[in-house]
């Protein structure tokens, strides 16, 4: 008897270590909420209907929604965007380390691509209109361009809660601290000087 019962203090005891640990624990780098303390709004995002602001230099505004706003999404693997583009508005060269991506056409007009891995690096493109769908596999090189006159608008799935972002231009030219300007010129094949044009845009 004594045996059966030091037997359920020990199963006792790894219970309390388990939420003692899941408590500051984090999975896929965000907290492990304890189960008692969810609450709905855990799995709630409002305002998704707004549109972006596109005033900005590339003309787009991504809203995300993953496990960053809606804590719920962790472990789920799914994520959503919503893309706004002014007239020429362009999201630019980028892509999801984490993440397949399936983007549909609510308004607008959209130029879309991807680039596939060397040594082919070849392009696969479309013109989209309103209710189209194109895919962005995971880990490629994408964009998306308006080439409308009008606004568009564009709504994403993701298929990871946390995706991931590398935008080309800001990796390349935008990382702190700077890649050499020398090694930069080598890889494009072009004088340093416009290498620190590009930087300086960044």
């Amino acid at each position: 008897m004594a045996a059966v019962g030091a037997c359920f203090l020990h199963q006792l005891a790894i219970v309390a270590l388990l939420a003692l640990w899941c408590s500051h624990a984090r999975v896929n780098g965000f907290p492990c909420k304890d189960a008692k303390d969810v609450v709905a709004a855990d799995f709630f995002f409002s305002d998704l209907h707004m549109a972006g602001d596109t005033t900005n230099k590339q003309g787009s505004n991504v809203t995300t929604v993953n496990v960053a706003q809606i804590p719920g999404l962790n472990t789920m693997g799914v994520s959503l965007v919503r893309i706004d583009y002014a007239p020429n508005g362009l999201n630019p060269p980028h892509m999801h380390p984490r993440a397949t991506e399936i983007l549909t056409v609510l308004e607008g007009s959209l130029y879309v691509g991807f680039v596939t891995s060397n040594p082919e690096n070849k392009l696969f493109s479309k013109v989209l209109n309103k209710g189209d769908v194109f895919v962005f596999p995971q880990g490629l090189v994408h964009f998306q361009f308006n080439h409308g006159t009008n606004n568009a608008v564009a709504f994403a799935a993701l298929s990871s809660q946390n995706p991931g972002l590398i935008t080309v231009g800001n990796a390349i030219f935008g990382s702190k601290s700077s890649i050499s300007d020398d090694i930069l010129a080598k890889a494009f094949q072009v004088d340093k000087s416009i290498i620190d044009c590009i930087q300086a845009q960044f």
